[in-house]
């Protein structure tokens, strides 16, 4: 995503901020990925003071939101008495495909429409799954599969190419996924939001800004479609699942694996 349409993402982490209000939990270490300027680090930081914020900037920040991200690292580490939270390279994530911290080390993820931008969201998970700590809570929201949707009977000019989100799960492959990956209790729910257009203009630069359309680099020298909809839908997505039992046995590939920490050495004799 660009940011063009960072009121969308201010939306959206909104909606699911009011989500994460009911929810029950003691948090020292919290992700946000990825992060941008705006409503994430000071709610998280009313709801949760002692915690200390670990953040994967959003990748192609204006020098605007970059002075705005130092500012709000810089408040961070104040409210919190100067502990300073990691910062995580998301591009680093893409290319290796891990995210730079330890096992156990994290409460909560906090992932504001980042999965369909992945090619792999599974792996995701399990970068979750190995950070967060017994008990911790990851939580998230993605477009989903029907986003979009008005694009494809459109009869597109050669030079534009109508694209796929990456990762076009709805919201049954993602909840099957937690599961698979040791998950606890996923909660799902998806959302329809309708954006209506009085220009093409406007339609066609969000459909560039949301990746679904790939336009020639100036596009003002280029034919549009005859007409494009005045309509754009956004499947939201939204998500969350605990870490529970991390240290049982699980089962891969008709293997049982036990963590260490389940062995145990009985000390002493039986009696006779």
């Amino acid at each position: 995503m660009t940011q063009s349409i960072r009121w969308l993402q201010y939306e959206i982490a909104d909606r699911m901020l009011q989500k994460l209000d009911i929810v029950k939990l003691q948090a020292k270490d919290i992700l946000i990925v990825p992060d941008f300027p705006g409503v994430h680090a000071s709610f998280l930081r009313n709801r949760f003071p002692k915690a200390k914020l670990h953040t994967a900037p959003e990748l192609g920040m204006t020098a605007v939101d970059a002075c705005r991200y130092k500012a709000s690292r810089i408040l961070d580490a104040i409210l919190s008495f100067f502990r300073f939270g990691s910062i995580i390279s998301l591009d680093s994530y893409r290319k290796t495909g891990k995210l730079d911290l330890p096992d156990n080390s994290i409460d909560l993820i906090f992932s504001d429409l980042l999965l369909q931008d992945l090619p792999d969201p599974k792996h995701f998970l399990k970068e979750c799954w190995r950070v967060l700590r017994e008990g911790g809570l990851l939580t998230f929201s993605y477009l989903g599969p029907d986003t979009g949707k008005e694009l494809k009977p459109i009869d597109w000019p050669e030079e534009y190419l109508l694209k796929n989100l990456l990762s076009p799960w709805d919201m049954h492959d993602m909840g099957d996924a937690l599961i698979s990956e040791g998950f606890s209790d996923p909660v799902m729910d998806m959302e329809f939001i309708n954006l209506t257009y009085e220009s093409d203009t406007t339609a066609l630069a969000d459909a560039k800004n949301l990746g679904l359309i790939q336009a020639p680099a100036n596009d003002a020298n280029s034919s549009l479609p005859p007409k494009l909809s005045d309509r754009l839908t956004l499947e939201v997505v939204y998500g969350h699942a605990w870490a529970i039992g991390k240290h049982l046995a699980r089962a891969q590939d008709h293997v049982a694996y036990i963590d260490l920490n389940q062995i145990q050495r009985k000390s002493g004799l039986d009696p006779a």
